[in-house]
């Protein structure tokens, strides 16, 4: 864990109440995709996790959703301002699983991270493809730049405006020679991705006190113990979850 303050580049809206936050500054703490920052934002007690999208050359995209009144406020922060930030926080996904045809499964603000795993797979040399699940099409993000990486993209959408009309296990049933899962997205989701799989990695969301494992606010029972989403999550593997 790194704290550290970066500058804001680019904060625009991508589809509805998802928008992208581009920062600048030192990146070096964030080793894998899969982990997330903590953002201090004026006016607000606790700090906003954000999951990592992507990071480069000391840059750092962050996706957010608009969920409550720090995420809204977040919407108004100007290109130029400066953020406190925690970064390197989290596991990250085990990527020398993956063997050659890894599947992504994400849906939601559960997709960005998964967008990060996928440009280190596909670097790899991997065939990969990725499930995205949405309510409608109206709130698609992200497809096009999965697309661009190489990966074969399956969009689902709830109410079938675009692609498989279901859920992304709908859209799971389509692909069946993959060699690895890895998943992003509500807890309802990561459940019904379980039962439908026997192996792979799943990242949980959860309310975070401090997000660096002092506050225990975040703990989750395991087959091994209750471990701590911020500090030994949010990556979790279909072995050690208990429902």
């Amino acid at each position: 864990m790194k704290q550290t303050n970066l500058t804001i580049l680019e904060n625009t809206r991508l589809a509805d109440g998802i928008y992208r936050l581009r920062l600048a500054g030192d990146t070096s703490a964030i080793t894998a995709p899969g982990q997330f920052v903590n953002l201090k934002l004026s006016g607000f007690f606790l700090r906003r996790p954000i999951s990592v999208c992507d990071w480069e050359n000391g840059e750092l995209t962050l996706i957010y959703k608009v969920l409550g009144h720090g995420t809204e406020a977040m919407t108004g922060m100007a290109v130029g301002t400066e953020l406190d930030v925690l970064t390197g926080l989290g596991n990250g996904f085990d990527v020398s699983r993956s063997g050659e045809h890894p599947l992504l499964v994400g849906g939601g603000v559960g997709i960005p991270p998964l967008y990060g795993l996928a440009k280190r797979l596909t670097a790899q040399g991997k065939r990969v493809t990725a499930v995205l699940g949405f309510n409608r099409k109206s709130e698609i993000f992200l497809a096009e730049e999965f697309r661009a990486l190489g990966a074969e993209v399956v969009i689902a959408t709830a109410d079938g405006s675009a692609g498989i009309h279901g859920l992304v296990t709908d859209g799971m049933a389509a692909v069946s020679d993959y060699t690895y899962l890895y998943t992003c997205g509500p807890e309802p989701m990561l459940k019904a991705v379980y039962n439908s799989v026997k192996d792979g990695q799943f990242s949980f969301e959860a309310r975070m006190g401090c997000g660096f494992g002092a506050c225990m606010g975040c703990s989750k029972k395991t087959k091994h113990g209750f471990k701590r989403v911020c500090k030994d999550g949010p990556i979790f593997t279909w072995e050690e979850i208990v429902w």
